[in-house]
């Protein structure tokens, strides 16, 4: 198997450039052109979630039926991610990318639908959730194959990648906000029509891209030996799994909680849907932040570093845990944030400058499976777990998880040691 620029071991940077070098990326068209569009869809994807939630609370259905619609998006991403991966590989990014992009734009605009003909049974908000993930499962794993192609110079690939990040951060200052306030002046549905046409745009932007003059798809073989392939190559990399299980577990025991628990605690004394809008808004600030401080830098040990910014997401769970007010969730939420922009940079360069660009995709998707397989059970099992123990255990067990995980994963040399 051959080895692409890409992947070959770079030396560290030197000191941070100038602001005019880090945003030379946005020089290059292709990468621009997808920039534009992926930004102005992850502004509507960051808004749905408070609409949805807020959806489900208003039809009555409480903290076990928001685990249940939450779920329902993960699974299908689950089920079909490795699915993604083969065929990202095999007919490239730039093909599959747009059809998962219509497929959620379809799903919002019928949700938002159901919404104003009435009050929407809880199996049909299930199935279109569902729906939307399955969209998801398809583009996640094609993203993270796309964008080392659209990036000429390899030194730039990390800028990309940080700038990818702070678009997603962008998205989620204004988004949960904008969200908040549009459910509660005009309802969940209008927020649904505004994710649905923003995916459209999103894959108006796609479909603009060239495609490769080479494609996979006249090889042959067998979906299964893709798979094969993929997973010989995720598991001879300890670092990969290892960052992979560390994050699968935080999805099942921090993340998932803090998902359900937190807007049931915002209903209750937090102020609703403006007050958990907020505190996911100054999330999204603090990575915001953190985006901005990892622009044009690598640090020598990039997982060491990404490794001990994780444990910033056990600062939310333990603030809302202890019964604290807005102030200090929205604090914790912002310092979460930095920690997550600084992590999803670095995990991101690492891959796509360490994995061979054949099997790309493939990789991501093992990777998304992990982190993403154990997210639908902790989202079901919050809401009883919660009625059972008290959700303030549950947030405070998952802090504490976090923190431990991230010491023990740092102990690690694959981990530790690891250098560009």
């Amino acid at each position: 198997m051959t080895v692409d620029a890409h992947s070959a071991p770079k030396p560290a940077a030197a000191a941070p450039r100038g602001w005019t070098d880090r945003l030379a990326v946005l020089g290059e068209r292709d990468f621009r052109r997808f920039f534009v569009g992926y930004a102005t869809s992850l502004l509507g994807s960051s808004m749905a979630p408070v609409a949805v939630a807020f959806a489900v609370l208003g039809a009555g259905e409480g903290g076990s039926g928001l685990g249940w619609v939450m779920a329902a998006r993960i699974l299908p991403i689950v089920l079909v991610m490795l699915v993604g991966g083969v065929l990202a590989d095999r007919l490239g990014s730039r093909r599959v990318m747009p059809a998962a992009d219509l497929l959620r734009c379809g799903a919002q605009a019928v949700f938002a639908a159901v919404l104003l003909a009435g009050r929407a049974p809880l199996w049909a908000m299930v199935t279109l959730v569902a729906v939307w993930g399955l969209g998801e499962g398809v583009f996640l794993p094609a993203l993270g194959a796309l964008v080392p192609s659209l990036v000429r110079d390899a030194d730039r690939l990390a800028d990309a990648n940080t700038l990818l990040g702070l678009a997603r951060s962008v998205a989620t200052v204004a988004g949960p906000a904008t969200a908040g306030l549009v459910t509660a002046g005009c309802g969940p549905a209008a927020v649904l029509l505004i994710d649905a046409a923003t995916y459209g745009i999103g894959a108006v932007a796609l479909l603009r891209l060239p495609l490769p003059a080479r494609e996979r798809a006249g090889e042959g073989g067998s979906m299964l030996a893709d798979l094969r392939e993929g997973w010989s190559e995720f598991r001879s990399r300890p670092w990969l799994w290892i960052t992979t299980a560390h994050m699968g577990l935080f999805n099942l025991l921090v993340w998932a909680p803090f998902l359900v628990l937190g807007p049931l605690t915002a209903q209750r004394g937090l102020g609703g849907a403006r007050g958990w809008g907020l505190v996911m808004g100054v999330y999204g600030a603090g990575a915001v932040l953190g985006g901005l401080l990892m622009l044009g830098r690598r640090p020598g040990r990039p997982l060491a570093v990404a490794t001990a910014a994780t444990v910033g997401w056990a600062l939310p769970s333990a603030v809302l845990a202890a019964g604290a007010p807005l102030v200090p969730v929205a604090g914790a939420a912002l310092l979460a944030g930095v920690g997550a922009a600084v992590c999803g940079a670095l995990y991101g360069t690492t891959l796509q400058s360490w994995v061979p660009a054949e099997v790309l995709a493939r990789v991501s998707a093992f990777g998304g499976l992990g982190a993403f397989v154990l997210g639908p059970v902790g989202l079901a099992a919050a809401g009883p777990l919660a009625d059972r123990i008290g959700a303030g255990t549950v947030l405070a067990f998952g802090a504490l998880w976090q923190v431990g995980a991230g010491a023990v994963v740092l102990a690690v040399p694959a981990v530790r040691r690891r250098r560009w």
